[in-house]
């Protein structure tokens, strides 16, 4: 595309579809217009090995999200719009400040209302001569003609398969039924795998492809097996899957129940047994003693630092 801003003109990046006119300022749900917003940024080595590596993942930490997880550990910076305003000169800065600093990659968290800002930005860093892979790491909540923009600029997708239940997503992430979080989630990470393929490792650090994350929620509330099956059977068991124990009931979700807890050893276990019961070998797993580990504070300069 010749101009990424044009697609802000009326906002249709995420299946909300807005349709407000962010290059004037407008505001849908996300919360942001015609600014790009960073709420932290620095080397992070929290993420899977091959992606912190060594050195670290050059991690940028954008304000706000089109989600509203009501158990989000970044809840402090998703659920708002408040950090340090740059341009896209100044984003491509920073890109080359984390590269300085030896971190392996460019890791953009919580990236979708931004998209076209980060297009331009790498496209303008490949000029420069940044040469380091760019991760999109995502909830997934977004549309394919949105993707389409980053096609050939992002080396590295990261997305967060959450939901398999429409209705779930709904009650626990503010998506509504008739804008299916799973359908759009479905298509989006197809597209993904489309343009960059399996996940690529060379001396321990990743490359190039696709790595998919999918959080396990207490009492299968995520809906963990259907996602499973269907990774197997679109995107093959060559796949590389994330699957994360790091659960904690932060936020809102003591107001619930079913969410007021971390989840089980048995939950966990029964997944990773699931998920090489069906020939997966490519598997990130996590202890579940570490979760807390996994919880920034963002009212610190170092929110991984604690």
């Amino acid at each position: 595309m010749d101009n990424p801003l044009l697609l802000l003109e009326k906002c249709a990046l995420c299946p909300r579809e807005c349709g407000v006119n962010r290059l004037i300022g407008e505001k849908g749900f996300c919360g942001i217009g015609n600014e790009i917003i960073i709420a932290h940024y620095g080397a992070h080595f929290g993420e899977e090995t091959p992606i912190s590596g060594t050195r670290g993942s050059g991690t940028i930490f954008f304000a706000s999200c089109n989600l509203r997880c009501i158990y989000c550990q970044n809840y402090q910076i998703s659920h708002g719009g408040s950090g340090e305003s740059v341009t896209v000169q100044g984003l491509v800065e920073i890109f080359f400040q984390l590269k300085q600093q030896g971190c392996h990659n460019i890791n953009l968290v919580s990236p979708v209302p931004y998209i076209p800002f980060i297009a331009l930005a790498i496209e303008q860093a490949i000029k420069e001569g940044i040469e380091i892979p760019f991760i999109y790491n995502t909830n997934a909540y977004e549309h394919v003609h949105a993707l389409r923009a980053l096609d050939g600029l992002i080396d590295i997708y990261l997305p967060d398969f959450k939901y398999w239940s429409a209705y779930i997503a709904e009650k626990f992430s503010h998506v509504p039924r008739d804008k299916s979080y799973p359908e759009h989630a479905k298509w989006a990470i197809s597209e993904m795998k489309r343009q960059v393929g399996d996940l690529v490792i060379e001396d321990g650090v990743a490359k190039k492809g696709i790595l998919i994350r999918h959080l396990v929620l207490p009492g299968n509330l995520a809906g963990s097996r259907h996602i499973i099956r269907w990774i197997k059977g679109h995107l093959g068991i060559g796949t590389f899957i994330s699957l994360m124990s790091q659960y904690c009931p932060l936020y809102k979700a003591a107001s619930y129940p079913i969410l007021n807890r971390k989840i089980w050893y048995d939950e966990y276990n029964d997944l990773v047994t699931f998920l090489s019961e069906n020939d997966f070998e490519n598997v990130f797993i996590q202890e579940l003693e570490s979760a807390p580990l996994f919880v920034p504070d963002f009212e610190y300069a170092e929110p991984f630092k604690r």
